[in-house]
């Protein structure tokens, strides 16, 4: 969607305003002036040409707002800028009409502009798989099964199909909505298992768990021919830590199957992806390899209807990076797609509480409960029971709140 990379950032504080202003290079001069104003809505645009910013610095001032631009955009005397729009909801709808009439590419850009804004304004309410409508007008509590020898939470624990099943029960009569089977252990530092052995392993499971009806299944794997084996044996969403990169053939599964897919973002193997942690602008990233992987999905003939994304806490992100990611989650309202969310038991709310991975319960609470009220649809958890109170209270003071 768009080549503006369009987003409405979420600043608690002017320290906020200042870094983004300082990371798109505005002048040092205009730094404190620009801070001032950035109480109200911010939206980030991406790699604009010079003579696009000018004309967006100037349809901003006359409306009442304002742009932020890096120095040399004026004169243009550097390639391209980021652009930080900075005005009431009002002002910058006006500025959507002022640019329908533009030249140099600007009429594209409000289009993409207006989009992102009325998504900001409308959650989506539906999330399609392959068997059903999943209703988005609560949080939807995913469980997660890891049918594997060495997840880092729960690694054995379910690697017996029967277990595995009676577990599955179990999260279904705790609140679970959707059951995520895994067959491959993707924690830092995990190997690669083989197609076979990792469909060997998930295949029993998804059999016996289709017998029950209100039982959604979600097969984790980001190999085609396990998620082919999976779709086919009664899974109806496929979550793929890769958002498409990994396997070139997956997208063209989830398309002939009607799949739901989760789209997450990593960046690396999960061999060697906590050495790959360090962005100049986390957020920006994550959502340029998202927009990616949906334009990926759409290519392929996946519904938009169908597809969910995930920024990947913990995956090539350390502690400060996926703590900056839970604060800033309605930034990826701009894709106007169902938002999974997965914090439960990892290993930065082990460093910020100093509890080893059993006993992690309070902490994953407070990720799910910050996550949900700023705008997470689903939750990928281990502790199912306590995850669906902490869902259904934190949904009804937001609902009350937006009532």
């Amino acid at each position: 969607m768009g080549v503006f990379s369009a987003r409405v950032l979420q600043l608690r504080s002017p320290a906020d305003a200042e870094h983004e202003l300082r990371r798109i290079g505005v002048d040092p001069g205009g730094i404190t002036s620009m801070t001032a104003k950035m109480q109200t809505h911010c939206v980030h645009l991406s790699r604009l040409q010079c003579r696009q910013a000018n004309v967006l610095k100037q349809e901003m001032l006359a409306l009442g707002g304002d742009a932020a631009v890096a120095r040399g955009s004026v004169a243009c005397s550097i390639d391209s800028t980021d652009v930080i729009l900075i005005g009431t909801p009002k002002q910058l709808k006006h500025l959507c009409l002022k640019l329908a009439h533009q030249p140099f590419g600007l009429p594209a850009l409000a289009m993409e502009l207006s989009t992102v804004l009325a998504f900001t304004t409308s959650a989506p309410t539906v999330w399609k798989t392959a068997r059903r409508d999943l209703q988005l007008t609560r949080p939807l509590i995913m469980g997660i099964l890891n049918v594997t020898p060495d997840s880092f939470s729960d690694g054995a624990r379910y690697a017996n199909p029967q277990r595995a099943v009676e577990r599955a029960r179990e999260m279904i009569a705790e609140g679970a909505d959707i059951i995520d089977i895994g067959g491959e252990s993707t924690r830092p530092g995990a190997e690669a298992v083989s197609a076979e052995e990792e469909t060997a392993r998930v295949i029993p499971v998804i059999s016996e768990l289709t017998k029950i009806q209100e039982c959604v299944i979600s097969i984790d794997t980001w190999k085609s021919a396990v998620a082919r084996d999976a779709m086919a044996s009664g899974a109806e969403i496929i979550n793929d830590i890769s958002g498409f990169t990994f396997d070139a053939g997956l997208a063209d599964v989830a398309s002939a199957t009607g799949a739901g897919v989760v789209l997450m973002h990593t960046r690396g193997t999960p061999g060697d992806m906590q050495h790959n942690t360090c962005y100049s602008d986390l957020i920006g990233a994550i959502m340029q390899s998202l927009r990616d992987s949906v334009d990926t999905a759409l290519t392929a003939g996946i519904e938009r209807e169908r597809i969910a994304i995930d920024p990947g806490i913990g995956f090539a992100k350390n502690s400060h990076g996926n703590l900056e990611i839970l604060r800033r989650l309605r930034e990826f309202n701009a894709l106007g797609l169902p938002l999974l969310v997965g914090t439960s038991r990892k290993s930065f709310i082990g460093a910020i509480t100093g509890r080893d991975i059993d006993n992690r319960l309070f902490g994953t609470a407070a990720t799910v409960a910050l996550a949900i009220s700023h705008g997470a649809h689903i939750l990928r958890v281990h502790d199912v029971r306590a995850m669906r109170d902490v869902a259904d209270v934190v949904h009804a003071v937001v609902k009350e709140h937006n009532a």
